[in-house]
């Protein structure tokens, strides 16, 4: 444990390894060794984690003192062993940054208890309160550091604060010292216990209070100069027993000797002795009688990720396929423009365009197909250089940075409470440091509902989280787990869980009807309290009436009293948020920022649950029971301000975030989508913190779906996207955001640039120019407002002009919140490589985030109170450059576009086991609006100053050609529609696109179809996917196109043109019942505007064909090449929009009548049209003419 402290330590580090004269050794000399430790930094110490940007204001203390002493240290103990032999060496450690001075007793830290159980309320034209609720603090397990008693059977003394073991068995000093004397075995695991002297124990502490140093901010590290650095002399006495193993003193490799070790003092030990004492010596040890040291430096080279690319007996077909047909498709136009049809022009003109069209459309989306590539990550690794025990951190402390997770919620009767609660439970038990997780609920809803169920959630997460840490349950959402059909006693071992997960199964059911009686419950308490303040108002109206009147006799009056109806709280208050019944400064859109702590900040050091008994549901014994910080937010909405929908609300969780926890590293769930592999946080830190991970904005994850029907009837798993596309946009740039299921770099959210960037020029952006700095001159003129220059803790080779004038340019871009700005700098160091990674040019030391975190008190939770208040934003670059961008509805597509523009790249995750699994919506009227959403942001992609015809010249090509596809794709719709339509239009006329069905058209066709199949095949191989799905999704490319897509273009045409503006309606997300149909929602028929063309288009090839075959089976000049080809594409279209068709069935065949009402209708009006157009031979046209009065 790091120890805190009012006043700076000073003294030199010292290793001195000498031998006694008392004992007799290998080659004479002493077998005991002698070790004198001392440690003591010229840095001063502070007791208060320095990462809080609030103490970066404070001054720090002079640090000359402290060298004079160090160095005086140092001269005395170098004199005290002269007399011996001796090999003297300096280590220089790099550069290690000031610290802040720390705060005097005075300043105790805040209780935990009143910070989470405060709500804390303001913004607008309002001060910023704290509410205390009135509800029982949940019990303290026995098993706490406070009251641990010893586990010897018939002793209850109170046990050691810190077990004398490493397994944990808690015991007492007295049947410790009788272990000790009887043979030293811990009774709990049988192992030796590692006996210290009471000067090695001291030693030790001071090593590893000097080791857990805590962060500094950009203040601290910018002074810089030789006070920053460390010496450590270290001395080693060579063994002088001769034997021809023995090195000299110039052969003796001092680095690797400075390694820890696992000898009898553990870790941290200048030699390597052998099992059996040290007294026989291999042939190669380094001295005679000791082992050579391990080579640790075999792990740390090891990178944390690889690329797997696709092998070349697949992409070198598939590569020249493309080519192939592209050369097809070009020919098979030329020759289709050269031999027009002379019969049918229009005909033969509109197929041209259309087909024109489809190859320039099949080009964009395959380009970016060219370079797939797979990785993986070696999470063994990441657990060997960020949590293992080193010179810098001896205790293996977490050396991870921090991660804040992201949940958004806006509509709990469109949001179930409790899919939202196991989202968070998922979370909360997520394998990753406790310290450094925090979770944040956003309600943009400001709902009651919402609110108690996260209160109900944080309760029972005291013990699920326990249960999935003890048995590694996996999934960790109890929804999905004790849901799935499988055997669930598959690898486990112990033998308490059946039992325990029996337990914890009932809990859950409780849980669960807990939160279902919320709505009632809530109802219910309103009303009781509405009609007591009822009473009480007209209790009082008769007391004045009376007063008045003079007379206390009077008879009540009759006039009505208006009380307003409020929501309430358990403890009797009003609910600051939105009422059941809507009032001023109590509805969706006008309501007080809301901030609540449902879990306090965990402790630094682990806490060990105890046995089962009254307060503890099941054995928890040797499991750390702490939980993430988990905080409810609900941003300030007022009239007249602008919310921005969802990305609203994720940039007032990046503030909230960034003043309350400051992790680095952001994670952004949908409150449907949950984390189903409890590694997939470390798997995504494993692509961070890599060698060029400071390049990487974000690490997508693929979206996996549960609850689909098994043959995906409408594509909702959209397999051919996230396997297919966004692994070959891996190999260029990186995947596009999808708006879940991605880790940020926080910097990169805040619109920095990456510290290297490459400007792609000449054609196809062939020539490369490297840049290696954040000045904001780098690239075009127009690009350059859009940048700022990062301030870089500790950049010593930066001018100070450039950060003064970021610095000023700061308060623009992010508001005027202190506390914000000073966590930026915070951030981006956490953020860091580490600087032993080669070619690290600003990285940060090992072990600098093994510290404890800073206590939440309520002056932070008061200014993150003022940073979501509705106001925040004006004129600042929040929405534009900064966060999630505002302005269209597919938000994480611009998000994801712009950190691309400026050089960033992005990494797709695919891991064995999936990292998360949410819902989509199975009914068809709900996935054509979800495509409808899609598309339509799109189109406002496509008119704004995102388009990727305007991106930078730090946008490879083909990473440009992907995102102009993202834009371009719904106006492929216009000209399917006119396809599709036109093998009916051939077979009512008789006539066909080409004037015979010559061998060259045959040959054309099946040379395109052919190669269009073969690289499907290929696709299939190289992604994983089945045929099934790749067909799958060209049925529902059909069927969106010729549905929402269209709608789509329309609409974003109105928004562009005319400023009409869109809403969107939420997508529901079905909540769970057992007793129901899971695909209940599959066979649920709902009328939209979206059915009526793709069901017109049914109907009219349905109708030509049987028109068709009728007249040419009873023509006397019977034309069948032209039947032919006209039913075959007749029958094409048909064969993609069968899933449409069997879908408007429902599960009973019906078909609601209005569907066939609009459909008959304009089949009716189109078929007339046509005879109007071109009516039957030898029928006279006199009729056709109208005649007006």
């Amino acid at each position: 444990m790091a120890r805190r402290s009012s006043s700076p330590a000073a003294s030199p580090v010292t290793i001195t390894v000498s031998a006694t004269d008392g004992g007799v050794g290998v080659g004479g000399s002493g077998g005991a060794l002698r070790r004198s430790v001392g440690l003591a930094s010229p840095i001063p110490r502070r007791s208060l984690n320095p990462n809080s940007p609030s103490m970066c204001a404070r001054r720090y203390l002079s640090a000359s003192k402290a060298e004079a002493e160090a160095e005086a240290d140092v001269d005395a103990d170098a004199a005290t062993v002269s007399s011996s032999e001796f090999v003297r060496y300096t280590v220089h450690i790099p550069p290690t940054p000031d610290r802040h001075a720390s705060s005097g007793p005075e300043d105790p830290p805040p209780d935990r208890s009143y910070i989470s159980g405060t709500i804390f309320t303001g913004g607008f034209n309002c001060v910023t309160r704290g509410h205390v609720v009135d509800r029982p603090s949940p019990p303290r397990p026995r098993g706490s550091a406070a009251l641990q008693l010893c586990k010897m059977r018939g002793c209850d003394a109170p046990a050691f604060s810190n077990p004398p073991c490493e397994c944990g068995f808690s015991i007492c000093k007295e049947c410790y010292e009788e272990c000790v004397d009887g043979g030293g075995h811990c009774p709990g695991c049988k192992e030796l216990y590692n006996t210290l002297s009471d000067e090695d124990e001291e030693e030790i502490e001071e090593e590893e209070a000097a080791a857990a140093l805590p962060l500094a901010s950009m203040k601290d590290l910018r002074g810089g100069g030789g006070a920053g650095k460390l010496s450590m002399m270290c001395s080693m006495k060579i063994p002088n027993g001769g034997g021809g193993g023995s090195k000299g003193p110039s052969d003796f490799d001092h680095s690797r000797w400075l390694f820890e070790t696992k000898g009898t003092y553990g870790y941290g030990n200048a030699v390597w002795p052998k099992d059996n004492g040290g007294h026989c010596g291999g042939a190669g040890a380094g001295f005679k009688g000791f082992e050579e040291p391990p080579n640790f430096g075999g792990k740390c080279r090891r990178p944390l990720t690889r690329k797997v690319g696709v092998s070349q007996a697949i992409l070198s077909p598939y590569r020249l396929l493309i080519v192939v047909r592209l050369v097809a498709l070009g020919f098979f136009l030329m020759w289709r423009m050269r031999h027009p049809n002379r019969e049918a022009v229009w005909l033969w003109g509109l197929s041209i365009a259309c087909e024109t069209w489809f190859a320039f459309s099949w080009l964009l989306d395959q380009l970016p197909k060219l370079c797939p590539v797979n990785r993986a990550a070696d999470l063994a690794v990441l657990r060997d250089r960020f949590e293992s025990p080193s010179a810098r951190n001896p205790k293996g402390r977490s050396d991870l940075p921090g991660v804040d997770v992201f949940v958004s919620t806006a509509d709990p009767d469109k949001e179930p409470p409790l899919v939202t609660a196991n989202t968070v439970l998922s979370i909360l038990a997520v394998d990753y440091p406790v310290e450094k997780l925090s979770c944040y609920l956003s309600d943009d809803g400001g709902s009651l509902l919402t609110f108690e169920a996260l209160a109900e959630t944080a309760s029972f997460a005291r013990i699920w989280v326990p249960f999935c840490r003890k048995h590694d349950i996996e999934p960790r959402n109890p929804d999905a787990y004790f849901g799935q059909k499988r055997d669930f006693l598959k690898n486990k071992v112990r033998l308490d869980f059946v039992r325990e997960r029996r337990k914890v199964k009932r809990e859950y059911d409780e849980f669960k009807v807990r939160i279902n009686s919320l709505p009632e419950s809530i109802r219910r308490r309103s009303d009781a309290y509405n009609a007591h303040e009822e009473l009480r108002a007209r209790q009082k109206q008769q007391q004045q009436q009376q007063q008045i009147a003079g007379n206390f006799a009077a008879s009540p009056s009759s006039e009505p009293i208006r009380v307003v109806k409020a929501t309430w709280m358990s403890d009797g208050s009003h609910w600051p948020g939105t009422w059941l019944s809507p009032d001023a400064d109590h509805s969706r859109a006008d309501h007080a920022g809301i901030i609540q702590a449902m879990l306090a900040p965990p402790s630094s050091e682990p806490e060990i649950g105890a046995e089962a008994d009254e307060n503890n549901l099941i054995n928890t014994s040797g499991v750390d029971i702490r939980l993430p910080m988990l905080v409810y937010v609900s941003r300030e909405k007022r009239p007249g301000y602008d919310h921005n929908k969802k990305a609203g609300a994720m940039n007032a969780l990046v503030r909230t975030s960034a003043i309350m926890s400051n992790g680095p590293f952001i994670l952004n769930l949908d409150c449907d989508h949950y984390i189903y592999n409890s590694l997939a946080l470390r798997e995504g830190m494993c692509f961070m913190l890599d060698r060029g991970g400071d390049r990487i904005c974000y690490v997508q994850f693929p979206q996996r779906f549960e609850g689909i029907d098994p043959n995906d009837r409408y594509a909702n798993h959209n397999l051919v996207f996230f396997d297919v596309t966004m692994r070959a946009m891996d190999g260029l740039q990186g995947p596009m955001y999808v708006g879940t299921g991605c880790v940020f770099r926080r910097t990169a959210l805040y619109g920095f640039s990456p510290p290297r960037a490459t400007e792609h020029r000449g054609w196809f952006g062939r020539k490369k120019i490297k840049l290696f700095s954040r000045k904001p001159t780098m690239g075009k003129k127009s690009d350059r407002v859009d940048e700022i220059v990062l301030p870089q803790i500790g950049d010593v080779e930066s001018e100070d002009g450039d950060v003064e004038s970021s610095a000023a340019l700061l308060p623009k871009r992010f508001g005027s919140s202190a506390i914000l700005l000073a966590s930026i700098p915070v951030a981006e160091y956490q953020g860091r490589l580490l600087q032993d990674l080669p070619g690290v040019r600003h990285g940060r030391p090992a072990g600098a985030l093994a510290v404890p975190r800073e206590p939440l008190d309520a002056a932070t939770v008061a200014e993150a109170i003022s940073v979501i208040s509705c106001f925040y934003e004006d004129k600042t670059e929040w929405g534009r450059r900064v966060g999630w961008i505002y302005g269209s509805v597919t938000e994480d597509v611009v998000t994801g576009y712009r950190m691309h523009n400026r050089g960033w790249r992005s990494v797709y995750c695919v891991t064995k086991r999936d990292a998360f699994r949410g819902t989509a919506p199975i009914n068809l009227t709900d996935r054509l609006h979800q495509v409808l959403r899609w598309a339509t942001g799109s189109v406002e992609i496509f008119f704004s100053r995102n388009n990727a015809l305007f991106a930078s010249r730090r946008m490879k090509f083909l990473q440009r050609v992907a995102y102009f596809n993202v834009g371009m794709y719904p106006f492929t719709s216009i000209f399917l529609l006119v396809y599709c339509v036109l093998p009916a239009v051939s077979l009512f006329s008789g006539q066909f696109i080409v004037q015979s069905l010559s061998i060259t058209f045959l040959i054309f066709l099946l040379a395109i179809t052919v190669t269009l199949c073969l690289l499907a095949l290929l696709e299939i191989k190289w992604s994983g996917i089945t045929l099934h799905e790749w067909w799958r999704n060209e049925q529902f490319w059909v069927i969106g196109g010729t549905s929402a897509h269209p709608a789509a273009v329309l609409q974003g045409l109105l928004k562009v043109i005319a400023g009409v503006d869109i809403s969107f309606t939420l997508t529901s997300k079905p909540a769970a019942d057992e007793n129901d149909d899971a695909f209940a929602e599959l066979y649920v028929v709902k009328w939209s505007f979206l059915m009526v063309p793709p069901i017109t288009i049914v109907m009219i090839n349905a109708i030509a064909i049987a028109m068709a075959v009728a007249r040419t089976m009873y023509s006397e000049f019977p034309q069948w090449s032209k039947l032919l080809g006209g039913v075959f594409f007749s029958f094409w279209v048909l064969c993609h929009l069968y899933p449409f068709a069997k879908g408007l069935m429902g599960r009973r065949g019906k078909v609601p009548t209005i569907v066939f009402v609009w459909s008959g209708l304009i089949s009716i009006v189109i078929s007339l049209l046509w005879v109007y157009i071109s009516p039957p031979a030898g029928v006279r046209k006199d009729y056709m003419n109208f005649q007006f009065p």
